[in-house]
């Protein structure tokens, strides 16, 4: 596998030339519904932003990392909070539900050197800040972004462009 330098230029064209939503128009009534399920108001959008962020980072997706940021700007989030999700765990940016969340999305996404990668006790601190609803749908929101990691990373869709249309 050859690697690129990292002085090497990163062009802005995606990958894979086809849009994965026009090969596959199925895609759009699964976003849609992700898109229902993770709105339906039990967690506040600017939380499920920061998770999306967070887990946009922590893959190392510029795509998502640009999208999530946009999102959140859009909404009138500070920059401190945005620029400051990356070290949350030090930053006096985010309520003790946004810790929470944030912690959920590390756990799932990175390996946990010993035992479960969400144990039991960060579950617990989880819930207790979430009503089961919303912590299901915390869970749901964690889980439509790595829907969408997969396609970030392997068809590298171009950073900054619409979210309806990053081919073009």
């Amino acid at each position: 596998m050859e690697t690129r330098s990292i002085t090497a230029e990163v062009p802005m064209v995606p990958r894979m030339p086809e849009d994965p939503a026009q090969l596959v128009p199925e895609l759009a009534q699964v976003s849609a519904a992700l898109f229902k399920a993770t709105g339906n108001g039990s967690v506040p959008r600017a939380t499920i932003s920061l998770v999306q962020l967070r887990a946009g980072q922590i893959v190392g997706s510029t795509y998502l990392t640009v999208l999530h940021t946009g999102f959140l700007r859009k909404a009138g989030e500070p920059e401190e909070r945005i620029t400051s999700v990356a070290s949350w765990q030090d930053s006096p940016y985010f309520t003790g539900d946004e810790r929470a969340a944030l912690a959920l999305v590390e756990a799932a996404l990175q390996p946990a050197a010993h035992g479960e990668r969400v144990p039991d006790e960060l579950y617990a601190q989880a819930a207790e800040h979430y009503e089961p609803k919303a912590l299901a749908t915390l869970m749901f929101a964690i889980g439509q972004v790595n829907f969408f990691i997969a396609v970030a990373l392997i068809a590298k869709p171009v950073p900054g462009r619409s979210f309806t249309d990053p081919w073009n």
